[in-house]
């Protein structure tokens, strides 16, 4: 169970800071099944302009993520009928760039480790700072929102569909995972720019105490391998010795 303070939601009332990335017609998904603090984080949300629906039920949260397709969601992992970890999975196979903010009472790394590796934006262990998870929720609605590439991007023998979430080589389709979908689309909105590992942890996976950046090398290489032509003489995914890599389109 979370320990909620409730003085730390209601007790002072911070007047409402500027939501960037946000509108005021955009949802939030909460899906927790403790009523105190499915409460909680609706007040908190909507006193920041956010529409909020409240799920406590695995079952439900994918049904009510498939009727409106939410900005964000911030999920816990202990949930009655489907884990947070499957409902993480099921989002991201439909919509790999909906930001998933993961609360867990649980604090050993290699659960944050699955959580991101299946596609989570970020992670926030129990007990929490409302307002360290609203900036949180904030920071990944910025980073979806970045812009630079069209719904449809084309490099080489690749075609991206951003929208529909669909990528072909050479007309036949490609199957990428969550996050390597997010690494590819950030590389995109960044052509020709040197983007060290440390940055593309913090952009991409949102999360700045990842264990280590050889996840990023491994991601890469992936993508070397699915997309390009000659994965050992990559193209478009080039390394930039001692400083990173650089996408080339």
């Amino acid at each position: 169970m979370l320990e909620v303070n409730p003085g730390s939601l209601y007790g002072t009332r911070a007047r409402p800071l500027p939501v960037a990335g946000a509108t005021a017609v955009e949802r939030i998904l909460v899906v927790e099944d403790d009523r105190a603090v499915q409460k909680a984080l609706r007040r908190l949300f909507e006193s920041e302009g956010f529409k909020v629906e409240v799920c406590g039920d695995g079952s439900l949260a994918v049904e009510t993520f498939r009727s409106f397709a939410p900005a964000a969601i911030v999920l816990d992992l202990r949930l009655p009928n489907m884990s947070g970890r499957e409902i993480c999975q099921e989002v991201k196979q439909h919509a790999p760039t909906t930001p998933i903010i993961v609360l867990s009472a649980a604090s050993d790394v290699s659960d944050k480790v699955l959580l991101l590796e299946l596609g989570a934006d970020d992670y926030v262990t129990k007990p929490f700072s409302p307002r360290e998870l609203l900036a949180r929720v904030r920071a990944a609605l910025r980073r979806n929102a970045r812009s630079g590439v069209g719904d449809v991007f084309v490099f080489g023998a690749v075609t991206v569909d951003f929208i529909k979430m669909e990528i072909t080589r050479e007309g036949q389709p490609v199957a990428l995972t969550a996050q390597e979908f997010k690494t590819l689309k950030f590389m995109a909105q960044n052509p020709d720019r040197v983007i060290s590992r440390d940055e593309l942890l913090n952009e991409v996976w949102g999360y700045q105490n990842y264990p280590s950046t050889r996840t990023v090398d491994n991601h890469i290489l992936k993508l070397r391998q699915k997309l390009e032509k000659d994965p050992a003489n990559p193209a478009h995914f080039r390394t930039v010795h001692g400083m990173g890599y650089k996408f080339v389109r």
